[in-house]
């Protein structure tokens, strides 16, 4: 069976959820679960690439996240340039690829320019792929991909017949990365909040109780444990059933 096989998921996706709440418990600021919070990613791409994870993505502002305080936000997009600045480099060094998937605007156009550098720095690598989901929404990535196969139609590039599941996935933001096996949600939210809903039409759940600032590589080893015991079928039947 599938589910026996020892095999660590390929590409394990990530809603990193609660930095505020774990702040405000513990009497800081929400900025300081933030700043908690990218520490925790560091050592989750670290994990990763150790138990031989081929790609991780980390759902890290999503378009609703624009409607958070202005100071709350301009904090979070000084973090991610603080990432970005020190983080590529270790990344590069460790032959890992990085990438952003998202609109551009309205992300800050220094930052813009830092992320579009750092996937050009990194681009050649083939060791772990590092995948930020920045100004993110699952339904604006298919409401896009509609309109990118819309435009090709309009000037006679493709035809409407040709298209299948195949073909639309073609036009999401990172058509080149795997859909992902595993999501991992801390916080104990039960919900995917519009993160991949293409993508994870077949992934495997796994709910955390732990706010992500708590979220460690014991944490990332018990949920792919936890993904190695179940049986992915695909919509098919198991052995067993097949034979009786």
């Amino acid at each position: 069976m599938q589910g026996s096989l020892k095999v660590p998921p390929k590409h394990v996706a990530f809603i990193m959820d609660g930095n505020g709440r774990w702040a405000q418990e513990k009497g800081l600021s929400r900025t300081s679960g933030h700043r908690k919070g990218v520490e925790r990613v560091r050592e989750i791409i670290r994990g990763a690439s150790a138990l031989g994870i081929k790609a991780v993505t980390f759902f890290a502002f999503s378009t609703e996240n624009w409607n958070r305080p202005k100071e709350e936000i301009r904090v979070l997009m000084r973090y991610l340039d603080h990432f970005l600045k020190k983080e590529i480099k270790v990344l590069h060094k460790n032959n890992m690829r990085f990438t952003v998937i998202g609109r551009g605007d309205p992300v800050p156009k220094y930052l813009q320019e830092r992320i579009s550098g750092a996937q050009e720095k990194t681009a050649g690598n083939t060791g772990l792929r590092v995948v930020l989901a920045v100004n993110y929404g699952a339904r604006q990535e298919i409401a896009d991909a509609a309109k990118k196969f819309a435009r090709l139609v309009a000037e006679k590039k493709a035809d409407p017949g040709d298209l299948d599941e195949r073909e639309f996935g073609r036009y999401l933001y990172a058509p080149d990365i795997p859909d992902p096996d595993l999501l991992i949600r801390t916080s104990n939210e039960m919900r995917v909040s519009n993160f991949l809903l293409w993508q994870l039409s077949y992934a495997e759940f796994y709910f955390s109780p732990k706010y992500w600032p708590d979220f460690g590589l014991e944490d990332l080893k018990e949920a792919v444990g936890e993904y190695q015991k179940r049986n992915r079928r695909f919509g098919g039947l198991d052995a067993g059933q097949k034979n009786s």
